[in-house]
């Protein structure tokens, strides 16, 4: 059984960080393992909220936890998303070390939660920096969004090409896997949106429809679900296919039912048998 160590927010409402990624990871077959970087009421695209802010220490505790169990060469992967502040970050890393010590096969899948099209960047300041300087080079996977890749890479990618050619880049800094988001190109068909993964095999790409809306915790449901296919199959191909069926249906049923959190118990049947697929297209 596949196990993950995942070190991300948690809310006690709605579904963002773990608590978008724990159960959605648990009901495809995954054993987690949640660490809590914050513990909020709700997320923070609502008017207010309430919860502690986690230190690195605490993380650092609750690791030093589990590896005194002995259990820790069990991880076969470190998930993480929103990091906070740089020393949380810095902690993190000091997580991943220790988890690959006890598990050299053990691989770090990082979300570099940061910002998007039409908010920019929304992260508290040097969380950007610290994770183009010191994260990128420590994950084995990679899973930014589309503005996030332009800011890793420091360009502007408009085409499908100049997207693969960015993740490529990245690829040269240190993952081997990388996902891109909420790809939107100039050649794309009007309201639709895009995800290409890139590894060392070559590049595919899956289109969906756009549903008119932002979602929130989308992207930490990506990402968990991508590692999750990607740790069962080993195809990039089949795990980029695979996370597309997922998440368009979980985010297309959550739009049927007119709620604002993610829909994840309704649309828990979509998490293992997703009602809508889309083709993977090799582009390079």
């Amino acid at each position: 059984m596949t196990t993950i160590l995942s070190i991300q927010s948690s809310v006690a409402y709605g579904h963002v960080g773990n608590s978008a990624a724990t159960f959605p990871l648990m009901r495809v077959g995954c054993e987690v393992w949640p660490v809590l970087t914050v513990h909020f009421s709700n997320n923070t695209s609502y008017p207010s909220k309430k919860g502690p802010l986690l230190r690195p220490e605490d993380v650092h505790d609750v690791v030093e936890g589990i590896d005194e169990l002995g259990v820790l060469p069990r991880v076969d992967a470190v998930l993480t998303g929103y990091q906070g502040a740089p020393a949380m970050g810095a902690e993190i890393l000091k997580v991943v070390e220790l988890v690959k010590e006890r598990n050299p096969q053990a691989v770090y899948c990082c979300d570099p939660v940061m910002g998007d099209v039409g908010r920019g960047m929304y992260v508290l300041p040097g969380i950007p920096e610290f994770v183009r300087d010191n994260v990128i080079a420590a994950a084995d996977i990679l899973t930014p969004n589309h503005y996030e890749l332009n800011f890793l890479t420091g360009r502007e990618a408009a085409t499908l090409d100049e997207v693969i050619e960015a993740a490529h880049a990245l690829r040269e800094v240190g993952p081997d896997v990388v996902l891109v988001t909420s790809v939107v190109t100039e050649e794309a068909a009007p309201d639709t949106v895009t995800m290409v993964a890139v590894n060392s095999e070559g590049a595919w790409s899956v289109t969906t429809p756009l549903l008119g809306r932002n979602f929130t915790g989308s992207g930490d449901l990506t990402s968990s679900m991508f590692l999750a296919a990607l740790l069962e199959s080993g195809s990039v191909a089949d795990a980029v296919g695979r996370t597309a069926d997922i998440v368009y249906s979980v985010l297309e049923r959550t739009t049927m039912l007119d709620q604002r959190e993610l829909a994840l118990v309704a649309a828990q049947d979509d998490l293992v048998a997703p009602r809508h697929h889309f083709e993977v297209a090799r582009v390079r």
